[in-house]
C-alpha cells in the first residue's frame, strides 16, 4: 500500500462550485487556457479554418491547445529546426495523434488497419504509449483529415486522448487472471464512455459532420464537464493485484480489484491524487503517489468515478495551471475533506479500503495460459516502438502484421509499452510461435531492459530538454555490463527515463529514474519501490551522460554484497542509507541527495 501523507493544516473546502462559468469568463485571474476553453464553442475554436490555411503547416497558438482535446499535439522536428531557421524556412511542423483505446485491446482487423495508417501517413511505425494506446508521429497537416477518417473507419477515435478531460482509461492486462481482467476491462470501457466529452466538435471538424443546432446550455452539450471542462488532464486506471503493471499510484483516479478466494472481483479500492509531472526548480510542484481512499461495490464504481472527477472539476485550481492537477487539490484540502465531498455527491458513505498487495509493476513475459485454456504471449517492445529494426534486429511491424492476418484472438497493449498476442487457441499456438521466431520477435532482452521505459523526447516533443527514447538503449548496454560484473544480470530493476520533468514514462516511481535537465544532462532519482507504490529521491543533480555508469557501478556493487534474500534495489538503497524514504507529495523535495557515499 502507498505510504500515507503526514497530517497537515488544510484550507476549508468550498461548500459549492467556487465560480460559475459566467464568473470564470470575467475573471482576469484565470489561467489563459481557461479563457481558450470558454471561447472555443465547446472545443471548436478556429480549427476548421486553420486546416484550410495551406501556407503554413501549423495552426494558431490557441488552436494548438484546443487540438489536444481532439487527441493530437502540434510538434516540429527539432533535429532540423536550426537549419531551417538559418534558411528562413518555417519549422518542420507535424502532428502527433493519439488514439483512445480503453483497456488497450484491439482486434486483428483493427491492428491491420492501424498498421496501414502508420505506413501511409506516419513514417512506417506504430508506437505503443505508456498509457495503453497508440500514437502516430509525423502526420502533416494536409493529411490530418485523411488520417482521422481512416482511424474512424476502424471504429476507434482520438476523442479526449489528450486535453483537460478524462483521458484513455487503462486496465490490468495480466491474462493469467482472465476472469478478473475481463471485469477490469469492462469497467475501463464503461468509465471511458461515461466520462467522454459529448460535444460534436470532433466529428464536425475531422469527418465533416453536421453541427448539432441547439442552445448554448452547457447542461445540454456537456452535462458533466460544462463549458470549461477540467482544470487539467485527468487519468484513470484499473489494477488487478498482485500485478500493478498500470502503475495505479501514479494516476489521478484508480480502482484496485478486491478478489475473493475464487479470484472473483467483489469490489474496488478507490485511489486518488497520483500524478508524475513537476517543474524543475519549483518546489511547489512535485510528483505524488495516490492515496487509497475508500472501498466501493462493483455497481457503484461509475458513480464514484464521476463524483471524483466532478469534485476535481469544481475544486481544482483554475488560476495556476501548474498546480491544477488533482494531486494538488488533495494536498490543499486533505483526503478526508475530499472523500466527504465524494460521498456527498454519491449520496452515502463508503467503507474504508480493504487489504491488498502488489508484487511488482512490470509485465509477465512469454507464454501464459488463462483460466479459459487460451494462451497469451507478451512481447518486449523497446520504448513501445513497433517497427522493423535494421541489422538483424526484430521485425516487429512486419511480424505482427503477419500474425494479425491469421490471429483469431486479439492484441493487448500494456502500460509498460509492450504487446500481448492474446486469446490464442491451443491449435493456433504453434503457428503463432513459428511467425514469432521467423521475425525474431523474442530476441533476448535483459532483465533491466524488460523493466525499462522511455518517453519519446527529442526530436519531436516540444518540452524535451534531453534525449530519452534514443539514448536509453545505449545507456542500458553500459549498465548491463556493470550489473553482470557484479552477478546481478538477472535481477529485475526498474529503470525509466524522460526528457523533461513532466514524467510521461513515470520515472519518479522507478528504482532508477532519469529526468532530463539539458543536452546529455539528467537528474538521477533512486529508492522508489519495485511495485510502484513509493516515489524515489533525488540522488544526484545534473549528471552528465558519460558519468552515469561510474555513478551507479558502486551502488550495484554494494547491493550485490549487502542485499538480503528477495530485497529489491530501491529498498536496499534506503535501508543502507544511500537515500531517504519519500513519504509523499512535497516530501519528494526534502532531504535530497545521497546520505552515504557510494565510493
Amino acid at each position: 500500500m502507498a505510504d500515507q501523507t503526514p497530517p497537515r493544516t488544510y484550507e476549508t473546502p468550498p461548500a459549492e462550485r467556487p465560480i460559475t462559468e459566467a464568473e470564470a469568463a470575467r475573471s482576469a485571474g484565470l489561467a489563459h487556457n481557461e479563457h481558450i476553453k470558454i471561447a472555443s464553442g465547446y472545443l471548436r475554436g478556429t480549427l476548421a479554418d486553420g486546416l484550410l490555411a495551406h501556407a503554413t503547416g501549423a495552426i494558431s497558438e490557441d488552436d494548438g491547445q484546443l487540438v489536444k482535446f481532439h487527441g493530437m499535439y502540434l510538434q516540429d522536428d527539432r533535429d532540423i529546426r536550426a537549419e531551417r531557421t538559418k534558411k528562413k524556412l518555417e519549422k518542420a511542423f507535424s502532428f502527433m495523434i493519439r488514439l483512445r483505446i480503453a483497456g488497450g485491446v484491439v482486434t486483428p482487423k483493427q491492428w491491420l488497419a492501424l498498421d496501414d495508417i502508420a505506413t501511409t501517413y506516419a513514417g512506417s511505425a506504430l508506437r505503443a504509449t505508456t498509457r495503453q494506446t497508440f500514437q502516430y508521429h509525423g502526420v502533416i497537416k494536409s493529411n490530418l483529415k485523411r488520417t482521422m477518417a481512416a482511424i474512424d473507419a476502424t471504429l476507434l477515435d482520438t476523442i479526449a486522448a489528450c486535453g483537460d478531460v478524462n483521458r484513455n482509461v487503462m486496465a490490468a492486462t495480466n491474462p493469467a487472471q482472465s476472469g478478473a481482467h475481463k471485469v477490469a476491462y469492462e469497467l475501463a470501457k464503461d468509465i471511458s464512455d461515461s466520462l467522454l466529452p459529448k460535444t460534436n466538435a470532433w466529428r464536425e471538424i475531422w469527418l465533416d459532420g453536421e453541427r448539432v443546432v441547439g442552445g448554448e446550455d452547457a447542461a445540454e452539450i456537456e452535462p458533466v464537464y460544462g463549458r470549461t471542462y477540467l482544470p487539467r488532464k485527468f487519468k484513470t486506471v484499473i489494477a488487478v493485484p498482485p500485478s500493478n503493471e498500470v502503475d495505479i499510484f501514479a494516476h489521478d483516479l484508480g480502482f484496485i480489484a478486491i478478489l475473493d478466494a475464487a479470484g472473483q472481483v467483489t469490489g474496488w479500492n478507490v485511489t486518488v491524487g497520483g500524478g508524475m509531472g513537476m517543474t524543475h526548480g519549483e518546489t511547489d510542484t512535485f510528483p505524488r503517489t495516490a492515496d487509497v481512499m475508500l472501498f466501493c461495490e462493483p455497481e457503484e464504481a461509475i458513480k464514484v468515478a464521476e463524483a471524483v472527477m466532478t469534485v476535481q472539476r469544481d475544486w481544482g485550481n483554475r488560476k495556476v495551471r501548474k498546480n491544477a492537477r488533482l494531486k494538488y487539490t488533495i494536498e490543499r484540502y486533505g483526503l478526508a475533506a475530499f472523500r466527504a465531498e465524494v460521498e456527498t455527491r454519491v449520496g452515502h458513505a463508503f467503507p474504508d479500503p480493504k487489504p491488498f498487495s502488489f508484487t511488482g509493476n512490470g509485465d509477465r513475459y512469454g507464454w501464459t495460459e488463462g483460466d479459459d485454456g487460451r494462451h497469451h504471449l507478451t512481447l518486449y517492445v523497446a520504448s513501445g516502438r513497433i517497427k522493423d529494426y535494421p541489422d538483424g534486429g526484430a521485425q516487429l511491424l512486419t511480424g505482427l502484421r503477419r500474425i494479425a492476418e491469421i490471429h483469431e484472438g486479439d492484441f493487448r497493449l500494456t502500460g509498460n509499452q509492450n504487446v500481448i498476442i492474446a486469446n490464442v487457441p491451443s491449435e493456433k499456438r504453434a503457428e503463432i510461435e513459428a511467425l514469432v521466431d521467423q521475425y525474431g520477435m523474442t530476441k533476448g532482452a535483459s532483465a533491466l531492459r524488460r523493466n525499462s521505459m522511455a518517453c519519446v523526447a527529442l526530436p519531436t516533443c516540444g518540452l524535451a530538454l534531453a534525449e530519452s527514447e534514443r539514448y536509453l538503449p545505449d545507456l542500458m548496454t553500459e549498465l548491463e555490463a556493470s550489473l553482470a560484473s557484479h552477478g546481478l544480470q538477472d535481477d529485475e530493476i526498474t529503470i525509466r527515463m524522460t526528457g523533461c520533468p513532466n514524467g510521461c514514462a513515470r520515472p519518479y516511481i522507478a528504482e532508477i529514474g532519469f529526468v532530463g535537465r539539458g543536452p546529455e544532462r539528467y537528474h538521477l532519482y533512486l529508492g522508489a519501490a519495485f511495485d510502484g507504490s513509493r516515489l524515489g529521491k533525488l540522488y544526484a543533480e545534473d549528471v552528465n551522460a558519460s558519468e552515469i555508469k561510474t555513478l551507479l557501478d558502486p551502488l550495484f556493487a554494494a547491493y550485490a554484497k549487502g542485499k538480503t534474500p528477495g530485497e529489491r534495489f530501491g529498498d536496499y538503497l534506503i535501508r543502507d542509507g544511500y537515500v531517504t524514504k519519500t513519504i509523499n507529495g512535497p516530501d519528494f523535495h526534502e532531504k535530497t541527495g545521497a546520505l552515504k557515499s557510494a565510493a
